[in-house]
């Protein structure tokens, strides 16, 4: 196959941290609070606008709480289940490597006793169906190393006596998320908003928070996790006060996400550009014999975090080991001809190839990275021939 001759204008495809939006340039980081402290009146100000923006974009109702926690999506999802856990037993469903991480924790840190553990092959989705509604649910939405993703929140019960506890990192400002069905929500701005790591969020619901209040966990929660003090809720705490001191660098990146968000169309057009680029992909592995969607359930597939294996008889062929250096390889050699980044999936995975979709990519450079994708698999082909 002829080397392509277009290149993206925007090579990056990781899935974490992704592209940043469209027209995003450092200098505006100028007007970062650098050097200043989070607990000035404009540094107050700065992280009480990126809940009041999120709450907007996202349509998050007032019922709600929302905080900012320190250490991305791992720390806020790790504070939601230390604080919460272990009232009630725990249903833990697992597809992909991040809620098997949560199952491990729940199991071997927290060591909860009343655990049933519902994991299903890279590719697949557990049984919905089994969900207990009076139980605790642990759950992604989006299992972004294995490119599955719930298809809705019907499965749910909206009489359920449990809470939902749901890791939506790589869906929130990418997909629509049911917010009646999700108790305690955690997720950060390296994903669908372009922004950069170290902070993540949390939204909990009015059932949540009675949990927060009522519920005192027999182990000690450490201090980066805790979300009450000895009056009760830390009220503050979702007023946009931290626990520890954040990036206001990092806080202003995520503000001017947040603003591009509001500009473009807010919420539907998040979802239209992510579905746009999902669609890019989809025509393409329609029509290409050697690529298939990792998961082969159409109304579980991934529209962010779209992960795709190679079905070719000489890759197939390979055990798993030369098959991961097959990957490595066919994406270094993308990555040296400067026509995309960072499009091999997590090595925890099934080997194979993950593309970042969300809002912040642009279509034109999804399509620009296809014909990319065909030729260093026919070079590789060749290579190893």
């Amino acid at each position: 196959m002829q080397k392509p001759f277009h290149k993206p204008n925007n090579i990056h495809f990781s899935s974490g941290p992704t592209a940043k939006y469209p027209g995003w340039d450092p200098s505006r980081l100028i007007q970062s609070l650098v050097s200043r402290s989070h607990r000035s009146v404009q540094g107050a100000a700065r992280l009480k606008e990126v809940i009041y923006r999120t709450r907007k974009i996202l349509e998050i109702p007032d019922t709600h709480r929302i905080a900012i926690m320190p250490a991305s999506t791992t720390g806020a999802f790790e504070a939601l289940m230390w604080s919460l856990l272990g009232a009630k037993g725990v249903d833990v469903l697992d597809w992909d490597v991040f809620s098997r991480l949560w199952a491990t924790d729940i199991k071997d840190q927290l060591r909860l006793k009343d655990v049933r553990h519902d994991a299903a092959d890279f590719g697949s989705i557990p049984d919905l169906t089994k969900v207990d509604p009076d139980r605790d649910l642990v759950f992604c939405w989006n299992g972004t190393t294995t490119g599955v993703a719930v298809p809705n929140g019907d499965w749910i019960s909206s009489e359920r006596t449990g809470l939902t506890l749901c890791d939506a990192t790589s869906a929130a400002f990418g997909m629509r998320l049911p917010w009646e069905k999700l108790d305690a929500t955690a997720f950060s701005w390296q994903k669908c908003l372009g922004g950069e790591a170290q902070h993540g969020m949390v939204v909990l619901s009015p059932q949540a928070v009675e949990r927060l209040c009522s519920y005192k966990p027999t182990w000690p929660i450490p201090r980066l996790f805790q979300m009450t003090n000895s009056q009760g809720l830390n009220e503050d705490l979702f007023l946009g006060a931290m626990i520890n001191t954040p990036s206001m660098m990092v806080v202003e990146d995520a503000l001017f996400a947040l603003k591009w968000c509001e500009e473009i169309g807010g919420l539907p057009a998040l979802i239209r550009r992510t579905n746009l680029n999902a669609s890019i992909l989809d025509a393409w592995v329609n029509v290409t014999p050697w690529i298939e969607y990792l998961p082969q359930d159409p109304t579980t597939r991934s529209t962010t975090s779209v992960c795709l294996k190679i079905v070719h008889p000489s890759f197939v062929a390979l055990p798993e080991d030369q098959q991961w250096v097959f990957l490595k390889r066919m994406c270094g050699l993308i990555e040296a001809e400067g026509a995309g980044l960072d499009v091999r999936n997590h090595i925890k995975s099934k080997p194979s190839l993950r593309i970042w979709c969300g809002p912040t990519v642009e279509a034109g450079d999804l399509r620009a990275l296809v014909p990319w994708l065909e030729y260093a698999f026919t070079e590789m082909l060749r290579l190893s021939s």
